[in-house]
Parts: structure tokens; C-alpha cells; sequence
């Protein structure tokens, strides 16, 4: 079994022409019965709050690599990333600066016993209004939004 490990440092991390990082990140989804969508959020490496995995966009990876990554690093799963849900700019809660964080959806095929951050880290799967009730971030409910606005679309072509 091999081990992974989550990279760390910011050397080779894309930043706007303001400073701020270039983050991506993604919804980990899948689909239950009936045709709902269930997803999963992790705590903080605080433990406070729910997000979804997002991090540093690196030089040597594409935006959706840099999204799977994040979910296996954070979050321990693996799955298929779809069309980008969108790119937003916030500011970072820690330094003076904006951030532009771009999202993807990905639809998790693998969960892992274990992962590099499951030490500092808790994963939940929840409900769409569960993350919507619960997750701090602004942008990030709006990209949950526009991944269930999405998901309605193709099940109302389906039928």
C-alpha cells in the first residue's frame, strides 16, 4: 500500500496579479435514490465549520488536478470532475488579501479508509440544505447552487 502524503509550502502556488492565491476546490458529490444529491463537506484543520476541499493552485497541475487533489488530500476521495462551476474572489480570513477561488464538482467513485489530513480533519456527508444551514462561506454555497441548479437541469432533460 503506498502512502500519501499531502504536499505542503507555497513556492510553487499560483497567485493574482494582486497577491492574493489562486485556490481550487471542489464539491465532492454523489447521487442517492430518487435522484438526490448528497455531499461532502470537512471541518477546518480548526475543526470549526463545514467547507468543501479547496487549496492552492500549483505550477505543475491543470485546475481539475489540483481539485481531485485537494479532495483526496482533505477529504480522502476520489472521483471525476465535471465542468467548472464558476470562479469567485473572497477575502482570505487570515491575511489582508483576496483570493480567487475557482470550483469543480466531482463525483466521488472511491472513499478512503485512510488519507493524508484525517488526522486534522472530519468528513461528513450531508444533505444540500444541511451544507446550506451549515457552511460559512458565502461562496461556497453559492457554487453548491449552481451544482444543484445543474444537477435539476439534467435530470429534467432525463426525463
Amino acid at each position: 500500500m503506498a502512502v500519501l502524503v499531502a504536499r505542503q509550502g507555497r513556492e510553487l502556488q499560483r497567485y493574482t496579479s494582486s497577491g492574493g492565491r489562486i485556490v481550487v476546490g471542489c464539491i465532492p458529490y454523489r447521487v442517492r435514490g430518487g435522484g438526490e444529491l448528497e455531499v461532502l463537506v470537512i471541518s477546518s484543520q480548526k475543526g470549526h465549520g463545514m467547507m468543501f476541499p479547496k487549496g492552492g493552485w500549483e505550477l505543475d497541475e491543470s485546475m481539475d488536478e489540483a481539485a481531485r487533489r485537494e479532495a483526496l488530500e482533505e477529504a480522502g476521495v476520489r472521483g471525476d470532475t465535471e465542468k467548472m462551476l464558476g470562479c469567485w474572489y473572497y477575502k482570505s480570513r487570515r491575511y489582508d488579501q483576496t483570493y480567487e477561488g475557482i470550483m469543480f464538482p466531482l463525483r466521488v467513485t472511491d472513499e478512503l479508509l485512510q488519507w493524508p489530513e484525517m488526522s486534522s480533519r472530519k468528513r461528513i456527508w450531508a444533505t444540500v440544505q444541511q451544507v446550506m444551514d451549515g457552511c460559512q462561506h458565502g461562496w461556497m454555497r453559492e457554487a453548491l447552487d449552481r451544482l444543484v441548479s445543474r444537477h435539476a437541469m439534467l435530470l429534467q432533460s432525463a426525463l
